[in-house]
């Protein structure tokens, strides 16, 4: 779902191909503080830096991967480093667990009530964030009829990008 604040990386058709990253992680940065400074909490120097290693990409990265980044940046090098980031993160919805993977990837849609929905490549691990609204409705109607309430979900998808298909014709 194209939202203003990213158009490039939100257009479902552009999320598995390359393009400036740039100006979306830089924005997503930006949100990410002043959600954080709205509610009297900030990014400190290893999550911020754990958030925009996250950023870089429309990747997953597991928790060894970050603290390899981190670790090689003088942050330290011990798994609780990253785990603590990570989970602050998550916890804040700055970050979302890819459970399919075992590893954590940026939201997209920071600062926005959302439910997540992951189309990973089983191929490269590229992951498209796509809206899930339609998807979440069925869910919460389903849901209801039994009595259930849903406080969160998340949908995952395995396939193939469009760089891997054509790879393996």
């Amino acid at each position: 779902m194209p939202h203003d604040h990213c158009p490039s990386c939100a257009a479902p058709d552009l999320a598995f191909v390359a393009h400036d990253h740039g100006p979306c992680a830089s924005d997503a940065l930006a949100r990410a503080i002043a959600i954080l400074a709205a509610k009297g909490l900030r990014l400190t120097p290893v999550r911020r830096r754990t958030l925009e290693i996250l950023l870089e990409g429309h990747r997953a990265l597991g928790a060894y991967d970050v603290l390899s980044r981190l670790a090689s940046e003088g942050f330290g090098a011990q798994p609780p480093v990253a785990y603590r980031a990570l989970d602050f993160l998550e916890e804040h919805g700055l970050a979302h667990r890819i459970r399919r993977l075992n590893s954590f990837t940026a939201c997209m849609h920071i600062g926005e009530n959302h439910t997540a929905a992951f189309l990973i490549c089983r191929a490269c691990n590229a992951i498209s964030e796509a809206p899930a609204t339609p998807s979440r409705a069925a869910l919460d109607s389903a849901a209801s009829a039994q009595g259930f309430a849903i406080e969160s979900a998340t949908i995952e998808a395995l396939g193939l990008c469009p760089a891997c298909q054509r790879a393996a014709a």
